[in-house]
Formats: C-alpha cells, structure tokens, sequence
C-alpha cells in the first residue's frame, strides 16, 4: 500500500511551517529560564503543533493506492455420468485415473487456485467417481464458471468427459464467454461397439378411449450388418405388437411406426423392446418404457324429438365430427326407455311437443341439473314450453311461425366468430320461429338476433342462459337442414354451421369444478431426476379459500409401497415437493377435515425412465478436440493427464493479475491525527509547567 498527498500545493505547506516556525520563535525567543536543549525542544514541538493544524484548513487530500494479487483460478470439470462409467477403453484404469486427478489438483493448487467440479444432470462442488448421473449437461459447468466467477481470472479450464452431451446446450457454444482455454481430457472410447438400441419414441402422452394412435420407434444399430432383430411392444405386461427387422449396415438406423389400440382408461405403461444380439456392448438400452394417459374424454349428448325431421341429422352429424362428443338420437316411443341422466348434455328439438308424446321423458329431464339446449319450431307446444323453464317466455298461438333471419349481435366472446363466418350468416335463408312476443331474463348472452324481413329487432334467435350456475341455450327456430344445403350449394370448404353447433355444444357442457378440496400435480408426467410438485386447496361452506386443516397425503407406487407425506401450508392454499421419484405410475390419495367434515381426492401421475445415457456409447472425443482448439487449450488423453501441469504453466496468458485501488480522503477524517496533536500540546504544556512557565 502506497499513499501520499495531494489537493494541496507544496507553497501552502511551506507556508504553514512558516507560520509555526514564527509562532515558536515569537513564543520562546527571549526566554532564558529554560534551559537550551529543553527549549530547543519545546520550539520543535510547539512548530509541529502550529503547522500541523494550519494546515488542516487547507483541507488537504490523503491518496491510498491499494495493489491486489488475483492469482489465476483453474477449474476442474469432472462428468459423473452414467456414460462414463458403463464404457472405458481398452487399458483404461479406473484407480489411476482417479489418482492422476487428485495430484493434477494438488500439483496446481502449489501455483494457482484450483476448484473442482463434478457435472452430470447438475454441477456440484468436489470430485465424485460413482458415475450415476442420469443426464451430462456440460454447458451447465460453464453456466456455473461463468456466474461464480465473473471478473474473476479464470486460466483455464480442465475438462474431462466422454463428450457425450445430451441435456441442456451444446457447450462449444460457452467457452467464448468465458475467454480461457479449455484442456480436455478424453473418457470413453471412440470406437464404435457392436449395440443395437432404441434411441427415441415419439408418442402423445394423452389419448382418448377407443381411439387408434401411433408411437414411432427409432431403432439404431452399430457393428451388426446382416443381422435379424425384433421390435414388440408390451402393454402392462401383456405384447400387443412384433415386428421383425433387417439391419443392414454398421451404422443402422430406422423408424419404425407402430400402431397400438386405446382399449382402457388410466394411465397404460408400454414397453418397447428389441431383440438382444450376441456381444452387445451393453442391453440397458434395449427397452425403453413410456406412459399413456387413456381418458374417456367423450361426453355423451343426447338429441331428443318426438318425430324425425331433416336438422335433426345436421345436429347429430355436427356434433360427432368433434371427437369429444358422442351423440344420441332417440325419437318417439324410443324417449320412454332411455335415461337422460346417463348424458351430459340434453337437445330438446321442439319438445314439448303438442302431442305430448314426451311427458314422462320431459319429467326426467326437469329433475336433472343437466345444461339443455332447446330448439324451438312449428310443432313444439309453446305454452308447454313456457311451463317447463322459467328463463324464457314466448306469447303465441300455438302452430303460427314467421320467418327470421340472423343477425349476429356485436360483442359477443363466449366463443370465437371469424369474420367470414359472420358473412356467411347474413347470407343464410331464414328458419321458422313460432310467432310471438319473447319475453326473456336480463341475463342472457345472445348470439344471434332476430331479422324479419329488413327490420332488426332486439328479441334473440340464439342465446344463451345461467341460472344458479346452470347452462342452457334456445334455438328460437327450426330450418338448419336449409343452412347445411346453402353450404353444399357454395361447396364451402368448410361448414361455419357445424363449427357453431359444435362451439355451443362445447360451451354448454364445460363443467365448472365446484369441489371444496382439491389437490393435483403440477403436471401429470415427470423424469426422474425432476421433483415432483403437489398443490392443493381447501374451500369453507362460503367457497372461501382456508388453510387452517391439516392436509395429509399417500402415494403408492406400481408395487404397492406407501409413502407419506404432509402438505405445507401456503398464503391461501397448500404445496407440497414429494423430492425426485423412480420412474414408474404412482397414485396418490389426499384427505383432511374442516368443520367435522371429511374431505378425500385421488389422482395419479407417472414418471418417465431417464435412458439417454444409454442411447449413445460411442465418445464423441473430435467434439472434445474442437472444444480445445477453439479455445486456446489442447486434447489430452487419460494417461497423459499430468502433463496438463505443464501445459499450463508454459502458457503465458495464464498468470497473476495485480489490482490497483485507489482512494482519496480528507486529512481531517484521520482521527488519530487529532490524538497526536493531543499528545504533543500535552507533552509542551506538562515541560512547561514543570520549569514554572505556566
């Protein structure tokens, strides 16, 4: 450290000794009491004192130069992976290798400061042999470097790893971020070994009953030209699928589409196996599973009239276009033996009717808390009618109908209407509406007004109504058989008819979940190495989010264990992380009590086999090259690993950064200034009074 004066001119100090040279020679001049040496003395002390406080008026500047050492940091980047481990070349030994590195780190550590890493599907301090890491993200290791040691100086890098990187970015992409070289020492062997594996499945995680989906298989196969294999795939245990394969070639690759049946709910473990050959490498990459959520997503609806008619067909047809939905027509003395409450969604096309032929199938209805869409026309009883709901009420002689066109109403977003579609309305002959004023509730959400003639009006055409959380909608008017036929007539690409009818039917049958206690997963399928994440809620008898109960939870895996857990408590609800599972279906089942009641909630979730450091077991050693290259360092190979001490230290980049820090302050701030004027006053004034000059 360094530190000097300045902010003031040598003439202003000169001028304040000056001035405490005349104070003392005034003050001690003509006095021959003292004796020669001790006034001598006293003079000095008395100039020192006088000048030193003159010049703090001058408010003078103290400048303090601080040198830093920042001695090169050398990082040592471990891969602990699975790949690793399950291939090594021939004469590789393991015992010296690890020897090697702990002396490559003891070496280094004499001249420079050395940290180690190990990486795999996350980086952590130290060295860890046991190669048991799922995933290599090496790209994470610089992402760490580069976040823990910004404005630091980084030598060097060294790295060793087979190169295989199958998680998170490539990493020849981060060494220019951080501007050192990066010495890599080559794992694994480079040689292609005779393997034959699944490298990939694609497939939709979520399928629908009773639908045929395919997954496609991609099958490798190195070092086996000529051989005969086989692809099966396993449903819980059970083949549903084989087929053989030809492998032609050293390096084979194939996909292989394959197409299974959804024929049961819940979640389906497939398993994709290919046929084992002689002096494979290794067969942990032979099989690979997967999970399927099979879920009855079809809601059943239920069209219902007392006679045939032409719309009846458009509605059916419409609504089974969405694969969602499943349609029902039932007709005449059919409504006697069916049951409403088996569908989710109620069509009463013109019921009631006036024969009433329908009035015990009506009855049911009406007891049902089902969301009913009525369509209204020349034979529907409208007095009836006004009688059975109470949301709408229509002042007609029964059997008069007028024609109405549509008109859509501005500001409707229950659902999307393109531009186009609304054109195409205006452009539809009119249905038949039964004649009358229509009286309906302040509620309602039209879609459609009604058009007689070219008068607009405000009374609705289709609409729609909630009450106490229940749906429904009102056709006011038959004829949609005319709107299909237009369509046909244009040749529309496709029918803004049946994409109305099936938004309604979409929008009507949207259940609200009403429960006071849920709890679900964060997702419904997870990997092995992510943790997995439970949130719930609780709601009082006013729907109002509490979380004073104790929430408790049971999850079983696919062979009957058990865990328990207990949720913790959030601002208004409550979360729970069950930690990293093994791969394999799960079920959990959540319970707590409020106000003496008992709540329960089950689900299910699944979590995926990490398999990719089975998928490639040939070392990728020119990426490594390239890494070193690129960046200033060199390749070494695991025999040669010491020789990186030398390698480092010829490198003249490579060495200790001196920091200058500089800082300015007032004279006036050092306090201990002030305690030596102290002194020096006390020491004069304790001489002179000791000779009797005070």
């Amino acid at each position: 450290m360094n530190s000097f004066f300045s902010g003031t001119s040598i003439l202003s100090f000169l001028g304040c000794l000056a001035l405490g040279v005349l104070y003392a020679w005034i003050l001690y001049r003509g006095n021959d009491n003292l004796d020669k040496k001790l006034r001598y003395g006293l003079t000095a002390l008395r100039i020192i004192v006088v000048t030193l406080v003159s010049w703090l008026f001058f408010a003078p500047l103290i400048k303090t130069l601080n040198y830093t050492l920042d001695k090169p940091v050398i990082i040592i980047g471990q891969d602990n992976s699975l790949s690793v481990g399950q291939v090594k070349a021939a004469g590789f030994n393991q015992q010296q290798y690890e020897k090697d590195l702990n002396v490559l780190r003891d070496r280094l550590a004499d001249r420079y400061e050395v940290k180690v890493y190990h990486f795999g599907d996350r980086v952590a301090e130290g060295y860890d042999f046991k190669n048991q890491a799922k995933l290599t993200d090496g790209s994470a290791l610089f992402q760490q470097v580069q976040d823990e040691y910004a404005n630091r100086n980084i030598g060097a890098i060294v790295l060793s790893t087979d190169g295989i990187f199958n998680n998170g970015g490539n990493p020849l992409y981060r060494i220019n971020q951080i501007n050192a070289p990066v010495y890599t020492v080559a794992l694994g062997d480079s040689i292609p070994k005779r393997d034959v594996l699944i490298s990939n499945i694609n497939y939709n995680n979520i399928v629908y009953l009773d639908d045929d989906f395919t997954i496609e298989v991609q099958v490798q196969a190195f070092q086996s030209d000529g051989e005969q294999t086989n692809v099966s795939v396993s449903q819980n245990g059970a083949k549903v699928s084989q087929q053989n394969i030809s492998i032609k070639g050293s390096a084979f690759s194939q996909q292989i589409p394959i197409k299974l049946h959804a024929g049961k709910i819940g979640i389906q473990k497939y398993t994709v196996q290919i046929g084992v050959l002689n002096n494979e490498i290794t067969m942990r990459n032979n099989s690979q599973t997967f999970y399927v959520e099979v879920i009855d997503g079809r809601q059943k609806v239920l069209v219902a009239s007392a006679s045939p008619h032409p719309d009846l067909g458009v509605l059916k047809e419409a609504i089974s276009l969405n694969k969602h939905y499943e349609p029902k027509l039932s007709i005449a003395d059919d409504l006697q033996q069916i049951d409403p409450a088996k569908f989710d969604l109620i069509i009463l096309y013109q019921l009631p009717d006036m024969q009433h032929m329908s009035t015990a199938f009506l009855q049911k209805v009406k007891a049902l808390k089902k969301p009913v869409w009525y369509v209204l026309g020349a034979q529907s009883d409208v007095a009836a009618f006004n009688r059975f709901q109470n949301q709408v009420n229509l002042s007609s002689a029964n059997g008069a109908v007028q024609e109405v066109y549509p008109e859509l109403v501005n500001g409707f977003t229950s659902f999307n209407l393109t531009e186009a579609d609304k054109r195409q309305f205006l452009a539809y002959d009119p249905l038949l509406s039964p004649f009358g004023r229509l009286t309906v509730n302040a509620g309602v959400t039209p879609v459609f007004n009604q058009r007689i003639g070219k008068v607009s009006t405000q009374q609705p055409l289709l609409f729609f109504t909630t009450e106490s959380g229940q749906k429904a909608a009102y056709l006011m008017g038959e004829g949609l058989w005319r709107w299909r036929l237009a369509e046909a007539e244009n040749e529309s690409q496709q029918s803004v008819l049946f994409d109305l009818i099936s938004k309604t039917v979409q929008y009507l049958s949207v259940k609200e979940d009403k429960r006071r206690f849920k709890v679900f997963t964060s997702k419904a399928a997870y990997d092995e190495n992510e943790s997995v994440q439970f949130n719930g809620t609780l709601y009082n008898e006013s729907y109002e989010p509490v979380n004073e109960s104790e929430v408790r939870l049971q999850v079983k895996n696919e062979e009957g264990k058990v865990f328990n857990y207990i949720f913790s408590k959030t601002d208004k609800g409550y979360q729970l992380d069950a930690g990293a599972m093994a791969a394999g279906n799960y079920t959990y089942t959540a319970s707590t009590d409020l106000g003496g009641k008992k709540f329960s909630v089950s689900g299910s979730f699944y979590v995926n086999a990490l398999v990719a450091e089975f998928q490639q077991t040939t070392a990728n050693h020119q990426l490594l090259n390239t890494i070193a290259k690129q960046s200033g360092g060199k390749l070494f190979m695991p025999q040669d690993l010491l020789k990186i001490v030398d390698e480092i230290g010829k490198n003249e980049n490579i060495k200790t950064i001196s920091y200058e820090d500089r800082k300015y302050d007032e004279l006036i701030n050092l306090k201990w200034l002030f305690g030596l004027i102290l002194i020096l006053l006390s020491t004069e004034w304790f001489l002179r009074k000791r000779n009797g000059e005070v």
